[in-house]
């Protein structure tokens, strides 16, 4: 067994404001995310000014959190946010979906690519390859939150989590860190290096990402107040069956539009 390092929450105090680890990992991510995006739009060579770029960075920003937020009310808490609405608003009790907010990312990158009359599936090419580092970012965060850990292990690395009982447990935050974060990240930069058929790297994207959840997920302890669901399966696993298909279906649809006498786009 691995002790567990406890982190304080707060990463700083200024006065009667906290900023919390957590917090500070989303900020990170658009800051990291900002070079990633314009070296995107270089490499495509696309028409879009850092006016415009800035214009999608906060549009996605405000997908996320309202995604994130209203997604983990549906699909994870209706009943409890149904009989009292306020708590909708307490976001600094936690609360957040990370399908629900890539459907916000989806929507506010449609909106931006039919005001700038981008293919929509470029621009989602341009956030798909940000968004592993968010990803790992937000794992980092709720490992050092101790929170969303694994079920009980005898492996070597196992972790006694506070607030999770006297038993080991996966630090599955670490291990989607690794692999819907660092994995993905460098599998999707690799692909960008070059011209791609447009709905390849997103296809990619999805794909990766529900292969990441639905294994780890098998070691991650379900929601409490959910436990598993149909099939034995958790309510992360049955969100990202969808996006499996969608994405494995994204790729048949661009590699169906390459040839080999034409340079893929």
């Amino acid at each position: 067994m691995i002790a567990y390092p406890h982190f304080d929450p707060i990463a700083l105090q200024l006065g009667p404001i906290a900023i919390r680890w957590y917090g500070l990992m989303y900020t990170l991510t658009f800051v990291l995310g900002w070079p990633l995006l314009q070296w995107q739009v270089r490499r495509q060579r696309l028409e879009i000014s850092p006016e415009r770029l800035a214009d999608l960075v906060m549009a996605v920003l405000l997908g996320v959190i309202l995604g994130g937020r209203f997604g983990y009310i549906l699909f994870y808490n209706f009943n409890a946010y149904l009989t009292n609405p306020l708590a909708i608003l307490k976001v600094w009790e936690g609360g957040m979906s990370f399908h629900g907010g890539l459907l916000g990312v989806l929507l506010a990158g449609l909106h931006f690519s039919r005001k700038v009359g981008l293919s929509f599936l470029v621009v989602m090419e341009l956030l798909a390859v940000v968004t592993p580092l968010g990803l790992l970012l937000g794992r980092i965060g709720n490992f050092i939150n101790g929170e969303l850990w694994g079920r009980p292990t005898d492996l070597p690395w196992g972790m006694v989590f506070p607030g999770a009982g006297p038993l080991p447990r996966h630090p599955s935050q670490l291990y989607e860190a690794g692999l819907e974060g660092v994995a993905l990240l460098i599998v999707l930069i690799w692909l960008g290096r070059r011209p791609r058929p447009a709905g390849l790297i997103g296809g990619v994207f999805l794909t990766g990402y529900a292969l990441s959840r639905l294994a780890v997920e098998f070691v991650r302890e379900p929601d409490a107040h959910l436990g598993l669901l149909a099939g034995d399966l958790t309510m992360g696993q049955w969100l990202s069956l969808p996006m499996l298909v969608i994405g494995l279906g994204l790729i048949a649809y661009a590699r169906g539009r390459a040839t080999p006498d034409t340079p893929p786009r």
